[in-house]
């Protein structure tokens, strides 16, 4: 593990009673990095993040972010720590407004002006928002609801930003808009952790990336590298 990195997981294994779902997995994200994972259903991808955030509790190995151990940290002071979570599937407030999803995401924050300030960031990446303010979150469509995941993470100013499956059943077009806000977001600052069964895109809009097989990294590199490798070339991106 180099010096320097945000994250680094070291050797974790993971297990689902007797399943083995992660199995010595290691991977650094570095400062303003977008790295991504990808691999098939079951390889371990959103057990690698659900680790990460402190909602699933390693048998070994260690969470390391900034170079501090979040070993036996709970899930929400991890959030204080400068890690956030939109997960697979948005788990949005159905029958709150966008508005209230939003703050909710702001929970743990004290400064007014800061969340204000977060709260203008998330509408300028998604004016959409902005414009349904007040309708409720569940009347949304799908696309809406991710854009409202993600902005709802970014309202507690993360230094890391877990997406898990952001492009998951959207439109073309939709994910276009998704992924280039991945880029407008790494821009600003962030530092982006990204699980995705799109593979061509994700390779497209990050740095570099890890592939998972059977809760085992068994690639890693330049996104560019990844992307030009014959297996992943094949089992992947459909070539």
């Amino acid at each position: 593990m180099a010096a320097g990195s945000l994250l680094q997981l070291e050797r974790l294994n993971v297990f689902y009673g007797a399943i083995h779902a992660l199995r010595d997995v290691s991977i650094m994200v570095n400062p303003g990095e977008v790295v991504t994972l990808i691999g098939a259903n079951g390889a371990g991808k959103s057990t690698t993040l659900r680790a990460i955030t402190g909602l699933l509790t390693p048998k070994s190995g260690r969470v390391v972010f900034e170079g501090e151990e979040l070993t036996g940290i709970p899930a929400h002071r991890r959030v204080a720590r400068g890690i956030s979570m939109s997960p697979e599937g948005r788990g949005i407030f159905a029958n709150l407004t966008v508005l209230e999803n939003l703050e909710m995401g702001a929970y743990l924050k004290r400064d007014a002006a800061g969340t204000k300030r977060d709260l203008e960031y998330g509408f300028t990446l998604f004016p959409r928002l902005k414009e349904r303010a007040r309708q409720s979150a569940g009347t949304l469509s799908g696309g809406e609801q991710q854009m409202l995941a993600i902005a709802r993470a970014l309202m507690s100013h993360p230094k890391m930003l877990l997406l898990d499956e952001p492009s998951l059943g959207l439109a073309p077009l939709v994910c276009h808009t998704i992924f280039n806000t991945i880029d407008e977001i790494k821009a600003a600052g962030t530092t982006l952790l990204v699980v995705e069964q799109n593979a061509s895109a994700a390779l497209k809009h990050s740095d570099r990336s890890y592939v998972l097989e059977t809760g085992q990294v068994i690639l890693e590199g330049t996104a560019s590298a990844i992307a030009s490798d014959p297996r992943v070339r094949e089992a992947y991106l459909g070539e």
